[in-house]
């Protein structure tokens, strides 16, 4: 049984049961009436969660996600992986001749998506059309000598992970990444997630809106350390990252760090397919953390499994995802067969999934928890 909502600032629906995450996101609503954002989740393969609110915002709304767009690069790669296409420990040069220039030859598939090879980015930094193109990054960072040594300690690949999964997986699949994305998840599962928009769906795209100035002004960030290096601020033409996903070379490439467009709907049917595709091994293998202590780029703590994000203190142990920039937020939880999926439209000052985002999150789960007892 679902049920509408009847709260004028809330739309759409929620299963019965999980009437408290609509009442989290009316608080939320109304506490920052500037907010306009989507949230939705599916537990074991059906909806029960699909609302939104604010200004500009509808239930079909698409919009940039940054960094949230890893997690459909990081499926791709756990499916293939799981077929035995790829092996996780084998060496990224046995597939991709071509990286194993400049020290990088014993680097294992497994070390490059733990952040661990050091190609956060170029010497120089990128174009934008190499930014928008997964295909002509990985052509420039082959031969780029790794900013520490592989396998030594991890870093945050912002803009590069993508490109890097990407040619992965055309050199052992023949197809680029975004066709085996469309071709054994977005369509067989009806996946409102674009990795390059279709023209047909342009009309729902709506821009990203930029962060409200902040308090304090933090430092800057120097074009030539590893954060600068990896937000590509050496290169004279650098975007500022909050307005790429509104730029139409982004959304047209659908690069696999960041470009991807789509909704909360989307977002929750991605990790919902992969946990239908995806067998107990491979779920566990994509959630248990790998690269964990201090990120070389970000300046914190993180963990990463196989890509995702893993161990948020406000997840189940065995929850991976990813979050984004732009504040949206994407999971799957095995333990609990939850997928879950938040968008918002404006940037948030910090970037990234902020308390929004948690909140809901653990209020999703803690229905779900109450619904098994």
């Amino acid at each position: 049984m679902t049920t509408q909502t009847s709260d004028l600032a809330v739309q759409g629906t929620v299963a019965e049961g999980y009437e408290p995450v609509r009442e989290e996101f009316a608080a939320l609503l109304a506490a920052e009436p500037e907010l306009a954002a989507q949230v939705a989740a599916h537990v074991d393969g059906r909806r029960v969660v699909d609302l939104w609110g604010g200004p500009g915002m509808a239930g079909d709304s698409l919009l940039g996600v940054f960094s949230s767009t890893k997690g459909a690069a990081f499926l791709v790669v756990a499916l293939l992986a799981q077929e035995g296409a790829l092996d996780l420990d084998r060496e990224v040069a046995a597939y991709w001749p071509e990286f194993a220039a400049a020290g990088k030859a014993g680097v294992t598939v497994r070390e490059l998506l733990g952040h661990r090879a050091g190609l956060v980015g170029v010497d120089g930094g990128f174009s934008l059309a190499e930014v928008a193109d997964d295909a002509a990054l990985a052509e420039r960072l082959a031969p780029q000598r790794p900013y520490w040594r592989p396998g030594t300690a991890f870093g945050y690949h912002s803009l590069t992970i993508g490109a890097l999964a990407a040619e992965l997986v055309r050199r052992v699949s023949g197809a680029t990444l975004r066709d085996v994305y469309r071709a054994r998840l977005a369509g067989p599962h009806d996946v409102d997630f674009h990795l390059g928009v279709p023209a047909s769906e342009l009309p729902r795209v709506i821009d990203v809106l930029p962060p409200r100035p902040p308090a304090v002004e933090p430092a800057p960030i120097e074009p030539d350390s590893l954060a600068g290096i990896a937000y590509n601020l050496q290169h004279p033409s650098s975007v500022d990252l909050a307005a790429l996903p509104n730029l139409p070379e982004i959304r047209a490439g659908g690069p696999a760090s960041v470009g991807g467009v789509g909704s909360a709907r989307g977002l929750a049917a991605l990790y919902a397919a992969g946990l239908a595709l995806l067998t107990p091994d491979t779920l566990a293998e994509c959630a248990q953390p790998y690269s964990t202590g201090r990120d070389l780029v970000l300046g914190m703590e993180r963990a990463h499994g196989l890509g995702f994000m893993v161990a948020a203190p406000y997840l189940g142990a065995r929850a991976f995802g990813h979050d984004g920039a732009g504040g949206s937020m994407a999971f799957a939880d095995p333990a609990a067969g939850l997928a879950f999926g938040y968008t918002r439209r404006r940037v948030p000052t910090p970037g990234g999934a902020g308390p929004d985002a948690e909140r809901l999150a653990t209020t999703t789960r803690a229905c779900v928890r109450r619904r098994r007892r």
